[in-house]
């Protein structure tokens, strides 16, 4: 783990709400979330399906605006701003590694990391993505669609274009989820080498009990609130 200077914190959610529909049929899915992540931390938040914790997820992450309380978010108010702004706030803050990979079937596993990349105005794009892909294994693989690649070296190139913009802070959601046991281990020990290389704090989004005991705390969910809030039996084990 890379120690945070002092006050210094990826995240700063206080009575975080999302209450989604309204009058009868309005639901309350986040119920006062109280949140504080150091700077290089890595988090897992842990609990059942319906828990809210990928509710949390898309609010921590901008893709969901709260409706009440205060988000920082890397040193930007969330809680501030419209969906436009967010969309723009999330880019060279935040990366995102999902499930189900999300990579452009068209495009090149070097393409699917360099075109985030010269979109957002990086001038060393496909230098940068080949350096990414090599770093997660995948140098002899730059030229392969991801029909042609298997469902681990799937997840490698999008934790390749996740990192590949040196955000601050990484979402890992299920990272593993559509992976083997074997593949899945691989996966997770990629994901937390390069956190650590690049002293981003990473938050990792699990129902997996045993995922979460390699991170420094496990955060977890019940019924839209904190249900426990520990540091790992064995933090930074990974």
């Amino acid at each position: 783990m890379t120690s945070p200077q002092k006050n210094q914190f990826a995240i700063e959610a206080r009575d975080l709400r999302l209450t989604l529909g309204e009058g009868p049929s309005a639901v309350e899915i986040l119920r006062g979330i109280d949140l504080l992540v150091p700077a290089g931390e890595t988090l897992a938040l842990l609990g059942p399906s319906g828990s809210g914790k990928s509710s949390l997820m898309a609010v921590l992450t901008g893709l969901e605006r709260a409706s009440s309380g205060t988000l920082m978010v890397a040193g930007a108010d969330f809680a501030a701003m419209n969906e436009d702004a967010l969309a723009l706030a999330r880019r060279g803050r935040i990366g995102i590694v999902l499930q189900a990979f999300h990579l452009l079937p068209t495009m090149t596993a070097q393409e699917n990391v360099a075109t985030p990349l010269e979109l957002a105005g990086e001038k060393d794009a496909w230098a940068r993505a080949a350096a990414e892909l090599e770093a997660v294994g995948l140098g002899h693989r730059l030229t392969h669609y991801p029909a042609q690649l298997s469902g681990g070296e799937q997840q490698r190139v999008a934790i390749a274009r996740a990192i590949a913009p040196r955000p601050p802070l990484i979402f890992a959601d299920e990272p593993t989820g559509n992976l083997d046991t074997t593949t899945g281990t691989s996966i997770v020990d990629v994901l937390f080498e390069r956190r650590a290389q690049t002293g981003a704090t990473l938050v990792i989004i699990t129902h997996d009990k045993a995922l979460a005991q390699k991170c420094d705390r496990v955060v977890t969910l019940a019924d839209g609130r904190i249900e426990t809030d520990l540091m790992a039996a064995t933090p930074g084990a990974a």
